[in-house]
């Protein structure tokens, strides 16, 4: 059986992202659990604001049909999001949008959501700890008929989340960290 492949994207570009580093901790717990991870940034992908004129006009932009075989090439993924004013941001968004509406020879439209396990994650330096997003999201990879696992991890008060080595601290984070990577783990592996 071939190795278990992870993909892992941080929906921020901002240095010092609060995800960014979630999403560092996570893929280091996917890779201590035996997963193969990549981790990747999507400034790697930019894109245009999704808008069906230019999509007609001058088809799915590469970089949305490049990110889509990144996505296809492995068995499961974890999007760490922000939250913007209760929501996903833009970034991620749009992203999804322009995925959604790649379409590979002998596939219907959007099969690399259905194909896969997707978990989500969100680190804010809230109560909440981005969880309105995290609905949001479920809800945007859902309705692309995405398998997204029950665990999830909404980081509260995540500047204060960390200790000097960049591990997280508190237990109830660790073990919400562990028990996403687990199922994320183990459903991929189910849908290899």
């Amino acid at each position: 059986m071939s190795a278990l492949k992870i993909l892992v994207i941080p929906g921020s570009l901002r240095s010092g992202s609060l995800n960014a580093k979630l999403a560092a901790v996570a893929a280091h717990e996917l890779a201590q659990a035996g997963a193969e991870v990549s981790r990747i940034s999507l400034s790697d992908f930019p894109l245009p604001i999704y808008d069906g004129d230019l999509q007609a006009k001058s088809g799915v932009p590469k970089n949305a049909v490049n990110l889509k075989r990144m996505i296809g090439a492995h068995h499961g993924v974890l999007i760490v999001t922000p939250e913007y004013n209760s929501s996903v941001p833009p970034l991620v968004k749009n992203t999804i949008d322009w995925v959604s509406r790649v379409q590979d020879p002998h596939e219907v439209r959007g099969q690399v959501f259905r194909d896969r396990v997707f978990a989500i994650a969100a680190a804010s330096g809230g109560r909440l700890g981005g969880s309105r997003a995290l609905a949001a999201l479920r809800l945007i990879l859902s309705a692309c008929q995405a398998t997204v696992i029950p665990n999830q991890l909404a980081l509260s008060f995540a500047e204060h989340a960390y200790d000097d080595m960049d591990h997280l601290k508190h237990p109830a984070d660790i073990e919400a960290m562990q028990a996403m990577v687990r199922q994320l783990i183990d459903l991929s592996q189910r849908m290899m």
